[in-house]
Order: C-alpha cells, then sequence, then structure tokens
C-alpha cells in the first residue's frame, strides 16, 4: 500500500469508532463487523468481503499501541498531502511517482523488528544526509497479526478440546511463494533507483528524497507478475487450523497461535494468529476460578439427621457424607473434580446444600411437622438475632 492511500485512509471511520476511542470500545466494534461482513456468512458478497478487508487492516492498525500512535502522528503531520499540512510542501507524497510510495518509508517496516526508523530516513534525505546502502521501502516486514473467535461447550473449557477453525485471511501466494512474480521468473533491481526505492533530487542547497517512480519505492520491477496474485505475493485463501484448547479455559481467554496470522513480505516472518474464546453456560455447573460449583437440593430430615449423597460431576458421580445437624446453605468441598490446571491438577468441585420447601403436605406429613414442632417448641433458632435487636 502507498503511503498516500495509507494516510488518506480514515481506519477510525472505518470501524465506526473516534479517534479516541479505548482499546476495547476498538476491538468490540471490530468483532461485531468482522462477524457480519465475513466472507463465510456472506458467501459471494463482494462488497461484504472488502468491508471484512477493510475492518481488519483498521484493525489491524488501530489494535496495536505502537502503529497507532505512528498513524495518528503521521495523519497530524502529513494528513492533507504535503509535509506539515501546509500549501506548497514539498510534494513527497502529492508528487510524482508518491501514490506508490511503501509506507515502510515512514515507519521503518513497523512490526518487523528491523533496526533504523523510517522517519529519520525520511528526514535525513531532505537535508542531505540519508544513510548510505538500500533504503528501507522494501525491507522484509513481519506479517499482521489476526484475530478471530471460537465457542466451545462448557465441559470442553474445563477439560480442554481440539477443535477446527476455518479462517478466510491472507496467505503467501502458493504459486510464486510470495516473491508476486510468475513461477519460472524473479523480481530484478530497479536501475533507477539501483534497488534503494528512493531518488534523490538537488535544490539549491538542499538534497530531496522521494519514492522512485518507476517501482514505486518497492526498489525492485516484476516483469512478468504472478497470474494468481497479481504481483502482490499474497493472496485470500479459506484455511482449516486444528486448534487445541488447553484444559482450564475461561471465557473470553485468548491463545495465540505463532506464526498463523498474516504473511510477512519480502520473506519476513508471519504474524501471529489470537483466537478468543466463549464458553457456553453449563445447566447444572457454575465456575469459581479452578473450582466447580453445584448446588444440590436437600429436605430438612437429610440435613437433621444426617444422610449421604449422590452428587454428579462432570466426570461420573461421587458420594457425600452429610453429617448430622448441616444448615441449609453448607458449601462442602469435593478434592480433584474441578477445573483442570496447567500442571496437571484439578480444582475442586464445591456443592452447596439447599434445602427445598414442599409446596403442599398431605394430612399424615402436615401432622407429623405439627409433632415436631410442638418437641422443639423450647429451640428458638431467632434467638440470637433478638438478642441483638435488644428484643
Amino acid at each position: 500500500m502507498s503511503a498516500r492511500e495509507w494516510l488518506e485512509k480514515d481506519f477510525y471511520a472505518e470501524l465506526g469508532v473516534s479517534s479516541t476511542a479505548s482499546a476495547d470500545e476498538i476491538k468490540k466494534a471490530y468483532r461485531k463487523l468482522a462477524r457480519e461482513n465475513h466472507p463465510d456468512a456472506n458467501p459471494g458478497n463482494a462488497q461484504a468481503e472488502a468491508k471484512f478487508k477493510a475492518v481488519s487492516e483498521a484493525y489491524g492498525v488501530l489494535s496495536d499501541t505502537d502503529k497507532r500512535k505512528q498513524y495518528d502522528e503521521a495523519r497530524k503531520l502529513f494528513g492533507s498531502g504535503t509535509f506539515g499540512g501546509g500549501q506548497g510542501g514539498f510534494g513527497g507524497f502529492g508528487g510524482p511517482g508518491g501514490g506508490g510510495f511503501d509506507i515502510g518509508d515512514l515507519f521503518g517496516g513497523a512490526g518487523a523488528g528491523a533496526g533504523g526508523s523510517g522517519l529519520g530516513d525520511l528526514f535525513g534525505g531532505l537535508f542531505g544526509n540519508r544513510r548510505s546502502g538500500a533504503g528501507t521501502s522494501h525491507r522484509p516486514r513481519r506479517g499482521a497479526d489476526v484475530e478471530t473467535e471460537v465457542r466451545i461447550d462448557f465441559a470442553e473449557a474445563v477439560r480442554g478440546a481440539t477443535v477446527p477453525l476455518r479462517l478466510s485471511s491472507p496467505v503467501s501466494c502458493p504459486t510464486c511463494h510470495g516473491s508476486g512474480a510468475k513461477p519460472g521468473t524473479r523480481p530484478r533491481a530497479c536501475a533507477t533507483c539501483t534497488g534503494t526505492g528512493l531518488v534523490t533530487r538537488n535544490q539549491g542547497a538542499f538534497a530531496f528524497s522521494e519514492p522512485c517512480p518507476d517501482c514505486r519505492g518497492r526498489g525492485q520491477l516484476i516483469d512478468d507478475p504472478c497470474p494468481d496474485c497479481r504481483g502482490e505475493g499474497v493472496s485470500t485463501r479459506s484455511r482449516t487450523l486444528t486448534v487445541r484448547i488447553p484444559a482450564g479455559v475461561s471465557d473470553g481467554q485468548r491463545i495465540r497461535l505463532a506464526g498463523q496470522g498474516e504473511p510477512g513480505r519480502q520473506g519476513a516472518a508471519s504474524g501471529d494468529l489470537y483466537v478468543v474464546v466463549h464458553v457456553n453456560s453449563h445447566r447444572v455447573f457454575g465456575r469459581s476460578g479452578d473450582d466447580l460449583t453445584i448446588t444440590v437440593p436437600v429436605t430438612f430430615p437429610e440435613l437433621a439427621l444426617g444422610t449421604t449423597l449422590t452428587v454428579p460431576t462432570l466426570d461420573g458421580k461421587v458420594s457425600l457424607k452429610v453429617p448430622a445437624g448441616t444448615g441449609s446453605g453448607r458449601t462442602f468441598r469435593v478434592r480433584g473434580k474441578g477445573v483442570g490446571k496447567k500442571d496437571g491438577s484439578s480444582g475442586d468441585l464445591l456443592v452447596t446444600l439447599q434445602v427445598v420447601v414442599p409446596s403442599k403436605l398431605d394430612e399424615k406429613a402436615a401432622e407429623a411437622l405439627a409433632d415436631y414442632a410442638e418437641a422443639t417448641a423450647d429451640h428458638d433458632p431467632r434467638r440470637d438475632l433478638n438478642e441483638l435487636l435488644g428484643r
């Protein structure tokens, strides 16, 4: 992408957020638009596919703190197409060949991990002090990171699972292997700029650097472009990955798959793929950290007299001994029946007992309860409360 195209794009408008939006607001807007316009959800819809690519590109910049800062500063500095945003600027972006200037010349291939500052090269060239050697426009650049989502069941989150993930994303062109040239041919260094991507012109006491008009700042020329990617070296493909979801993953947790993002340029490393995991709720079990929770209904006689309960777990059933005189709401701990941990151990199952009162009683049960109430008339369950209230 050219610098002019990059700077003229409003990534904030693309995501429908303000330039002061927080990282969470940007992420929320991207996820909504990505779901609505994903190629898998809109087969054959070219407009939706274009929108999906646009919001992915915008998120790739605005979700990265450093890239967003550079983008904001560059738009402030060069937003109107001239140096400093004024009239009659140096013309480095609006002049001949400026439309093809690789943004790597501005930011030195941000994200690639390569040394040097693109802005430093630019200003150094303006005042005749540009560094010797090849330019930065065709420096290898690391691919952008990609984010997607997956939804799994509650039990899969507890135990771990392996799930297939289908993606439609840019990949290195399999025909030209990312070179952009037709198989059997290779790109050649631009003779005009000797492969630097920049040409220098003198004007009085100053020397000005600008993108090479012949190679459009790339430093290379492709005489026979690859028929599949049209010289870009990247194509969009649908691919299926097998993702291992670790035991104990939490709802909303991100899993990083190194090197599974967008392919790098000029042989650089690919970006990473981040999978956001959404976990379905369970009808019976809840979760508290590494522990599972369950509420088991019991009768009053079971608590008063004591009993042995059969309690369900995700792995079957266990027996739980309830001592006589147990109060309603008490929680028991069943060791090792909770969420799997990284070290191979598991959390616990927390069982809370809750008395269930029958909505209706037959005559025999009512008489029995009346006899019980008479037999325990001396027991006041609210005595401590009444003492605190001074009654």
